[in-house]
């Protein structure tokens, strides 16, 4: 896979999935502008891709605004003359349960992960209208705004916004020629740290150890390097048909989660009151509940590891 010549954004590429994603475009030819919150940790970023052959420049600002999301876009074009590629992966975590959630909490979270996508894509997309030849938006979403996770409201909401975003915005850009896509990762990193289940997969891959096959599978839980292949090629020119798509990653897996859509339908004539759904749905539409929360692998719960 080769994007020699084009140049992208990733924000929040300081560590984790963000490096991933910076490292492997640019060693695939990319120019990348590395966005992080810590100046340290951005410039060691810029550091490791280098000398790696790649070509790398740091961009620390905080994620949210359309001044950090406007500065972002600026330095693309003054260091390498264009912008070609958008990938949002900023993002921080305040898990609490509802009742114990702050205003803070809250908005914090859709701060970065809600708004720091819009502004940053905005911001993109005005500078793809002004030439030819359109552009990429490679969204970051989550498991859990597919599925709701315990503890993370804010979390889930914000990653379910992002998903309708990336189908509404392939809409809207299509006749620019500017693909939108969000892909959904499951890998181990700081953020993953935080489940329980998957907490002592993360601590052995920081200490060299390799994640069991059964876990890469059943739980679709990998590297960040894993995940990194997916925004290659969804930058790549290989990718110009895909748009308006939520695809998983991690692990061994690679999935295309479906979009919402009605389970099943039941009619009456004159329409429904509350009365005669009580009678009806436990026969008809509500026969079979939906599930929600992530699924917890077997192995997780005492089964084979």
């Amino acid at each position: 896979m080769d994007v020699t010549g084009k140049v992208a954004v990733v924000t929040g590429a300081g560590q984790g999935l963000g490096l991933a994603y910076a490292s492997t475009l640019a060693a695939a030819g990319a120019s990348v502008v590395v966005n992080d919150v810590n100046a340290d940790t951005a410039e060691q970023a810029v550091k490791t891709i280098t000398a790696a052959g790649g070509v790398a420049v740091a961009e620390v600002v905080a994620v949210g605004t359309a001044e950090a999301a406007d500065r972002l876009v600026t330095r693309a074009v003054d260091e390498f003359g264009q912008l070609d590629v958008m990938v949002t992966n900023a993002g921080v975590l305040r898990d609490r349960v509802l009742w114990k959630m702050t205003d803070e909490d809250f908005d914090t979270v859709v701060a970065v992960h809600l708004r720091g996508t819009f502004t940053c894509a905005r911001a993109a997309v005005q500078h793809f209208r002004t030439r030819t030849g359109g552009g990429r938006l490679i969204l970051t979403g989550s498991p859990a705004g597919q599925r709701g996770n315990f503890g993370q409201g804010n979390y889930a909401a914000a990653k379910a916004g992002i998903a309708a975003m990336a189908r509404t915005w392939a809409m809207e850009c299509a006749k620019a020629g500017v693909t939108v896509n969000a892909v959904i990762p499951n890998a181990a990193t700081d953020m993953t740290r935080t489940i329980p289940f998957l907490a002592k997969y993360v601590a052995a891959m920081e200490h060299g150890e390799p994640i069991p096959p059964v876990v890469r599978r059943a739980a679709s839980f990998g590297t960040p390097h894993d995940a990194a292949g997916l925004v290659l090629y969804l930058a790549s020119d290989d990718a110009d048909w895909v748009t308006g798509q939520c695809i998983g990653i991690g692990g061994d897996r690679l999935s295309l989660w479906s979009h919402p859509a009605e389970a099943r339908s039941a009619f009456r004539d004159g329409g429904w009151d509350a009365d005669a759904i009580a009678d009806a749905f436990a026969s008809s539409v509500g026969e079979r509940l939906e599930t929600y929360g992530i699924p917890v692998p077997r192995f997780a719960d005492g089964g084979t590891s």
